[in-house]
């Protein structure tokens, strides 16, 4: 028989779970795992719990994948590992269940979103530092962002929320400062750890 565990997350210690734990229980679930963390943070403590403690013919329970996983590559890396425990997924709000077919083929077609993205960000990299050296500086600054270095903007924010390559490593893969970093997402409206990393 099926074992249904949830999870609920919310992002700061004001916002309130009530709204997600009354539909998990509502689910059925006899156990919920809950946590009051960003989803950026790696470092989530219930969900790791929730993750040791899973058996086989369990199924996690959420209100929606957005409070389970940070993005999608991350998404399908704990589908993974809920899989190769012998256990499931449930998404109330996505209509997800991968303990059935259906929902076990939507995640091998995420699965292969997720490298066609990798893939193309590689490319568009490539491209894009290719055309910069082809063409050189362009002088005569204008107001906001060039075409290229708008292009580099959205190339660094698909890297940095990846998560794959540090700060200095994005700057290697772009040819940029760190300083010309930040200042790409943040025009991208991406919060930036600035203090942090210099």
């Amino acid at each position: 028989m099926l074992t249904k565990i949830g999870y609920a997350r919310v992002s700061t210690k004001d916002q309130n779970l009530s709204l997600q734990l009354d539909a998990l229980e509502a689910a059925g679930c006899v156990r919920i795992f809950e946590e009051k963390r960003s989803g950026a943070k790696r470092n989530r403590p219930e969900l790791e719990r929730l993750l040791d403690q899973l058996r086989p013919d369990d199924v996690v329970v959420v209100w929606k994948l957005d409070r389970l996983a940070r993005s999608l590559k991350d998404l399908i890396g704990l589908v993974n590992e809920i899989q190769e425990k012998g256990a499931g997924l449930i998404s109330l709000n996505d209509s997800i269940d991968t303990s059935t077919p259906q929902g076990k083929l939507i995640f091998h077609v995420f699965a292969s979103l997720a490298e066609f993205e990798r893939e193309i960000i590689s490319e568009r990299t490539k491209a894009g530092l290719a055309a910069a050296r082809a063409r050189g500086r362009v002088g005569g600054r204008k107001k906001g962002l060039s075409k290229q270095a708008e292009h580099k903007a959205v190339i660094a924010e698909s890297l940095y929320k990846e998560g794959e390559l540090s700060v200095m490593g994005i700057c290697g893969e772009l040819g940029i400062s760190k300083p010309t970093l930040y200042k790409y997402l943040r025009h991208r409206g991406v919060e930036v750890g600035g203090a942090a990393n210099g």
